[in-house]
């Protein structure tokens, strides 16, 4: 018998083994016996090592122009496995990164790590929509669907010249899962989230090195809730100092969004927006910017006093409130005289153009297409949202299978409910990461934020972020030049209008290049 053969038999066919006539001599077999003993009792090691979650990895070099030059590209599909403190898997996080090539010190070369939001969205919206060197293709403005099924384009818009790029998908979206031994209520939760968004992008810096790179956020809606958060806890917890955070069609303090009997905040958040749509589709006329500045205004002043009188107004006020609305929103005053001069989004959707027929998308106010049910007084649907869905779903599939080589059994979830439900934290709290901004901006003097916001958002409209930092009263009053503020005439996703997607990369180059 070999000796190779003898390291395959079990321990119990060893005692057969001796009595063989064909058995090695005793002082042979013993030190191969101890050397057999040491090998079986690893074996539970090496087997749980085997059946444990393993980072999985695939890339592609490619090139793109981008104003002009050829980037040439490495990109790179890949899942880090979180760990608890005794080294037990928790969760993979799945992302696509896209690292410039042909740099002479990679560790200097800015990074930009970038999600949406949801909570329970994928990255996928920024990665093919505007930032990656691939995009989806859409109608010139955006509010229309294309022929399917629809496949990825280079991007000649892309930031990629300028910085490389992190998509992260959060646990429970796109490829990300909980792994045997964590639990879904470790991650769904605004604290829980930015923990593990945040141990991922310590990971990820760690093991590409790039702790010498200047560092950068970009989130988008929820993102912001993520982005506020992740720069206080980054900084707090690793001693990372980031160099900008951008805040895309966000929002960091949802008391400006929610909307309730007594509080009247959201109403006077919503009628900026609503007058830059009812601009678009022609129902006022003038200067946009200027009536949806007057507007602002007068949410904040006139408007907001006397929904503060609640009952008490006098129908004086009250008529003269209804009539100064109509003029800002292109609705009849006897609607706003009828609700008691608070009309929500979702009613305004359906009222704008209830007389053709149309209902308003709530990503994009732009995109109108037809009503489900006239007698009904809430939109119904969101058009702006069936513009996307498909065509992304679609595209993303097929770029990381056949160009990325991804495989796995698992579906990548676009947009998911599965991160339900989601901790908000303290009870009868409402969430505002209004203070973990500006802890983030007042330890790290170094650290500026653009705010990206689109005229038609109905989803997070501009006013919401003007609202929530014009109260951050803890930084010093020099630093508030660090907070920039840029517009677009679309919507929450203004990046598939593209003229839209032009402006943004001239904003984020101006951002990413400033001294």
């Amino acid at each position: 018998m070999k000796w190779t053969s003898l390291v395959k038999l079990s321990i119990f066919e060893i005692p057969f083994l001796l009595k063989s006539s064909h058995s090695l001599p005793m002082r042979k077999f013993i030190p191969l016996l101890f050397s057999f003993t040491l090998l079986n009792a690893q074996e539970p090691a090496d087997k749980k090592a085997a059946e444990a979650p393993k980072k999985k990895e695939f890339t592609l070099t490619d090139s793109v122009t981008i104003d002009g030059k050829k980037i040439d590209y490495r990109a790179t599909a890949s899942t880090i496995v979180l760990k608890t403190a005794d080294d037990k898997d928790r969760a993979s996080i799945f992302s696509v990164s896209y690292e410039r090539m042909g740099q002479k010190d990679r560790s200097k070369r800015p990074v930009m790590f970038a999600f949406n939001g949801g909570p329970g969205s994928s990255a996928v919206w920024l990665h093919l929509g505007a930032l990656g060197p691939k995009i989806v293709p859409t109608s010139t403005d955006g509010t229309q669907t294309l022929p399917p099924p629809a496949s990825v384009i280079p991007n000649e818009h892309s930031i990629l010249d300028l910085v490389d790029l992190v998509f992260i998908d959060p646990v429970s979206t796109g490829y990300s899962r909980v792994e045997k031994d964590g639990k879904a209520s470790e991650f769904h939760g605004v604290r829980e989230d930015v923990q593990s968004v945040g141990d991922f992008i310590r990971r990820w810096t760690t093991e590409n090195d790039r702790w010498a790179s200047p560092k950068y956020l970009l989130g988008e809606s929820y993102g912001g809730i993520r982005a506020s958060g992740l720069a206080d806890h980054l900084q707090q917890e690793y001693g990372m100092n980031l160099n900008g955070v951008v805040l895309l069609s966000s929002l960091i303090d949802f008391r400006t969004l929610r909307a309730s009997q007594g509080d009247d905040l959201t109403n006077s958040i919503f009628l900026p927006a609503m007058t830059g749509t009812a601009h678009h589709h022609g129902k006022i006329t003038g200067d946009r910017d200027a009536l949806v500045e007057e507007a602002r205004a007068f949410a904040f002043g006139p408007y907001a006093q006397a929904l503060l009188k609640g009952a008490e107004i006098s129908d004086e006020e009250k008529n003269a409130i209804a009539a100064k609305l109509a003029t800002f929103t292109g609705l009849p005053s006897d609607l706003f005289l009828e609700l008691n001069l608070r009309i929500s989004s979702n009613r305004f959707r359906k009222e704008l153009l209830r007389k053709e027929g149309k209902v308003l998308g709530r990503f994009d106010a732009r995109t109108a297409w037809p009503v489900i049910d006239s007698s009904e007084n809430y939109a119904g649907y969101d058009p702006s949202y069936s513009v996307v869905y498909g065509a992304f779903a679609t595209a993303m599939n097929d770029y990381l299978s056949r160009s990325l080589k991804w495989e796995g059994h698992h579906p990548y979830k676009i947009l998911t409910s599965d991160v339900r439900p989601w901790n908000w934290g303290p009870k009868n709290s409402i969430v505002n990461m209004s203070s973990q901004l500006q802890s983030a901006m007042r330890n790290n003097p170094d650290l500026r934020v653009l705010v990206m916001a689109g005229y038609t958002d109905l989803a997070t409209p501009p006013a919401n972020m003007q609202h929530s930092l014009s109260h951050l009263f803890g930084i010093p009053k020099e630093r508030r030049d660090a907070i920039e503020f840029t517009w677009y005439d679309a919507g929450h996703m203004f990046y598939l209008n593209e003229p839209d997607l032009i402006k943004m990369r001239a904003d984020l180059v101006k951002f990413l290049t400033a001294k």
